[in-house]
C-alpha cells in the first residue's frame, strides 16, 4: 500500500487543475465573452461541471470574483447579507470603508479572530429593498476598469422563491450598472429559459446564454485511460469503456466511478469485472440514501422514475398523459431525472437500484 500515491480522480468537490476534464472550447467562450460587459447565462443538469468550469476560467483570467449561491439564501434581505459579507472577503473592510457611508442602513459586522470568519447581518425588520438595493450597487462600485469584477450568481432559478417581484427589483438595478460582469448558472432549464427567454421575464435576454452539456466520449475516454493503472494496456481502454458505458459519460458520475474503480485495481489489484464491483459497491454504500429518496416520492413519481428506469414504452403506462407530464416536471424541478435526448434517471447509480429493488 504505497500511500504517496494519489487518486487521479475527483468529485463532489470544484475540480481543478490535473482534475480537470477537457473543456478546452467552453473555456475560450466564456473567457471571450468576459472581454465585454456582457452576461453570460451558464444551464445544464446538476453536477455537469459549471461550478468546476467557471472556477477554471476565473482563475486563468485572474479577475476579482465572488460566487453566491442562491439556495443558501432564506428571503432577500439574507440574500443581501449574503452577497456583502462575500464582498467583505474580497474587499476588506478598511479598504472600503468610505464606499459604505453611502448605506442608508449600516450592516451590523461581527469578526472571530481564532476562526478567521466573519458574520455580516442587518437587524430585523428593517426595509429589506432598500437593504438589497444599497448592497447590489456596492458591487459595482468596488470593481474598477483595471480589475473588473465577476458577480457568480449559482442556482440562478432560486430568485423566483426568494422573495415576490425581488427579479423585477434586482433586473432594474442590474442594468443600470457598469464595469463588472454576471454570471449566472443554472440547473432547472425550463426555469431558467423562463427567466431569459420569456418576454414578459425582468430577465429577458440579458445575457447570452450557454448550454453545458456532457464531455465528449472520446475526450472522457483517454482522460480516464490516461490515469488508470497500467494505462497503455488493452485493459485500461476496456476499463474505461465500460466505465463510459454505465455512466453515459454524465461528468460527476464517471468522476465518482473511476475513483472507486482506480482504488480496487492500484490497492486491491483486481481487474476482472472491477466496474460491475465497483458499480455493485457504490449502490450499497448509498442504499439508504436511495431507500429514503424512494419512500419520499408519491405512487406516481415512483412510478414514472420506474418507468424510466427499465425503458417502460409510454404505451405500457395506466396514467393519463396530463398525469405523467406533470410527474416528469416536478421529478426534473427537484432533479432526480434529467432530460437530454430524452428523460432520464439523473444518477446512474439509483437508476441500477431502482431496478434491482423495485
Amino acid at each position: 500500500y504505497n500511500t504517496k500515491i494519489m487518486n487521479p480522480f475527483k468529485f463532489g468537490t470544484i475540480v481543478d487543475g490535473a482534475f480537470f476534464t477537457d473543456r478546452e472550447k467552453e473555456q475560450q467562450i466564456i473567457t471571450h465573452h468576459l472581454d465585454s460587459e456582457n452576461h453570460l447565462i451558464l444551464i445544464s443538469p446538476r453536477r455537469y461541471g459549471k461550478s468546476s468550469l467557471i472556477h477554471r476560467v476565473l482563475n486563468t483570467i485572474d479577475r476579482p470574483h465572488i460566487v453566491i449561491n442562491l439556495q443558501q439564501a432564506l428571503n432577500v434581505q439574507n440574500l443581501a447579507e449574503i452577497i456583502l459579507k462575500a464582498i467583505f472577503e474580497l474587499y476588506p473592510v478598511e479598504k472600503i470603508r468610505h464606499l459604505l457611508t453611502h448605506f442608508r442602513i449600516f450592516p451590523t459586522i461581527s469578526t472571530n479572530a481564532v476562526l478567521g470568519t466573519m458574520e455580516v447581518s442587518f437587524m430585523p425588520a428593517t426595509n429589506e429593498t432598500v437593504i438589497f438595493e444599497d448592497v447590489i450597487a456596492l458591487l459595482e462600485k468596488v470593481s474598477t476598469q483595471e480589475r473588473r469584477l465577476v458577480v457568480v450568481l449559482d442556482e440562478f432559478q432560486e430568485i423566483l422563491s426568494i422573495g415576490k417581484g425581488v427579479d423585477k427589483q434586482l433586473r432594474a438595478l442590474l442594468q443600470r450598472q457598469h464595469g463588472l460582469n454576471y454570471i449566472f448558472l443554472g440547473s432547472q432549464e425550463s426555469m431558467m429559459e423562463e427567466i431569459f427567454e420569456k418576454k414578459k421575464s425582468p430577465f429577458y435576454h440579458f445575457g447570452q446564454i450557454m448550454h453545458l452539456g456532457k464531455i465528449p466520449y472520446d475526450d472522457f475516454l483517454t482522460y480516464i485511460q490516461s490515469r488508470l493503472p497500467n494505462n497503455n494496456s488493452d485493459t485500461s481502454i476496456h476499463i474505461a469503456e465500460e466505465i463510459l458505458s454505465f455512466t453515459q459519460c454524465h461528468p460527476y458520475y464517471t468522476q465518482q466511478l473511476a475513483s472507486q474503480v482506480w482504488e480496487m485495481m492500484e490497492y486491491n489489484h483486481i481487474t476482472d469485472n472491477v466496474v460491475s464491483q465497483a458499480v455493485e459497491n457504490l449502490i450499497r454504500l448509498h442504499d439508504l440514501d436511495f431507500e429514503r429518496i424512494w419512500l419520499n416520492q408519491n405512487r406516481t413519481d415512483r412510478a414514472t422514475l420506474k418507468r424510466l428506469a427499465t425503458n417502460t414504452p409510454a404505451n405500457h403506462i395506466q396514467q393519463p398523459p396530463s398525469t405523467i407530464q406533470s410527474s416528469l416536471k416536478r421529478l426534473l424541478q427537484n432533479g432526480y431525472i434529467i432530460k437530454t435526448d430524452a428523460y432520464s434517471v439523473e444518477d446512474p447509480f439509483f437508476n441500477r437500484w431502482i431496478k434491482a429493488n423495485v
